[in-house]
């Protein structure tokens, strides 16, 4: 029976990154234990049959205003700058997005001004004391015409539920804006990994060294009665820990139907992509109509990858059922109460962290993940 410090419940950001942490800083000796068949999680990257690298859980567009993150991840590869661009395709034709000065203009169908845009909105927005879900602050920060035109059909697809029924956060996170600043995020640092996400967590493991073993394509209860450790980093599914006793957490999945294109089928796309190689104009264009689909994306785009051919990514939103990947906790309060039953219980285990989007059933970003386990990794270094 071997012996090892730590116990770390999947290799995604948070668990590798105090797998890295623990084994170069404090000398400790961990094993990593994750599911699948690959490191990273959710931000694993991998190059199709074409040549083309994508990202198969869907996008995953790095951020951060963190110079503690970026330092700490810039260890293990070199970065391509971004600014991330997206697009909407509604009532035929393609809109800036998210909502900008040049998405008015084009809604007007002339040149504009910040300060026209600015007068307009305040007219057109509904006012509320304190918005109390997405619908209602959408409605207060674009108004309904831009709000039945981007955001209600939209999330009603990529949810299942009503934009009245949803936190506000779930429609906060997109930015407004009076300029014509249209990149899709705010932070400073926009940028994807040169070499992609993979080449990320495999720098990791091989900075940790001997200390680390990682297994893929196991349970960590299937490890539980063969190896010994002092502490477990749990950054799986928060009720799946408890055996899902005081109920299952709702999420929402996705479905992606994948289509290579090689470069003789991309010559009657260029008049749309607007240069050769590509299939569509931006690396995201969102499809707030009838469509089954949310969005297609073209990470090459972001990438800055240079190939003849290309792939784009169509992406469904599903139930969440066994086999099935989890990807977004349901902002709902029904949901945050069942939760916070689940992280009560999980704050009396002292022998296990509970770390991550999964862990803490709550919405992080990358950077966030990255940064909640370096402050982690602060505390057991001071234990």
């Amino acid at each position: 029976m071997q012996t090892f410090d730590y116990m770390i419940v999947g290799a995604g950001f948070a668990g590798l990154t105090l797998a890295e942490r623990i084994c170069t800083q404090l000398g400790k000796r961990c094993l990593v234990a994750e599911k699948r068949n690959h490191l990273g999680g959710n931000a694993y990257d991998y190059y199709d049959r074409q040549g083309v690298l994508l990202h198969a859980y869907g996008p995953h567009y790095f951020r951060t205003n963190s110079d503690e993150v970026r330092e700490y991840l810039s260890q293990f590869t070199e970065w391509h700058a971004v600014d991330y661009k997206i697009l909407s395709y509604t009532r035929g034709r393609f809109w800036s997005f998210p909502v900008n000065l040049k998405t008015f203009e084009e809604y007007l169908g002339r040149a504009s001004t910040s300060e026209e845009m600015e007068s307009w909105l305040k007219l057109e927005c509904v006012q509320y004391e304190s918005p109390k879900n997405s619908e209602e602050l959408m409605l207060s920060r674009v108004g309904p015409k831009f709000y039945h035109l981007f955001f209600e059909r939209y999330t009603r697809k990529q949810w299942r539920r009503e934009p009245r029924d949803l936190d506000a956060s779930v429609c906060g996170r997109i930015p407004v804006r009076t300029n014509r600043d249209d990149r899709y995020l705010n932070e400073r640092f926009q940028a994807l990994p040169a070499k992609g996400y993979t080449a990320i967590f495999e720098a990791m493991v091989r900075a940790a060294g001997p200390r680390l073993e990682v297994i893929l394509n196991t349970d960590y209860r299937a490890l539980m009665h063969q190896v010994r450790f002092d502490h477990m980093i749990y950054t799986g599914p928060l009720d799946e820990y408890f055996g899902c006793d005081e109920g299952p957490l709702p999420y929402r999945s996705l479905r992606f139907e994948y289509e290579s294109l090689p470069a003789e089928k991309l010559a009657d796309r260029e008049s749309i992509a607007g240069k050769r190689g590509f299939w569509q104009p931006a690396m995201q264009v969102n499809y707030p109509n009838e469509e089954e689909f949310t969005r297609i994306v073209e990470i090459k785009h972001a990438t800055g990858q240079i190939c003849e051919g290309t792939t784009i990514v169509r992406e469904y939103p599903a139930d969440y059922l066994p086999g099935r990947d989890a990807y977004y906790p349901v902002p709902t309060p029904e949901a945050q109460q069942l939760a916070e039953k689940y992280r009560r219980r999980a704050a009396r285990e002292s022998a296990v962290t509970f770390l991550g989007r999964l862990a803490n059933y709550r919405y992080f970003n990358m950077d966030q993940v990255v940064a909640l386990a370096l402050a982690e990794f602060r505390k057991l270094k001071n234990c």
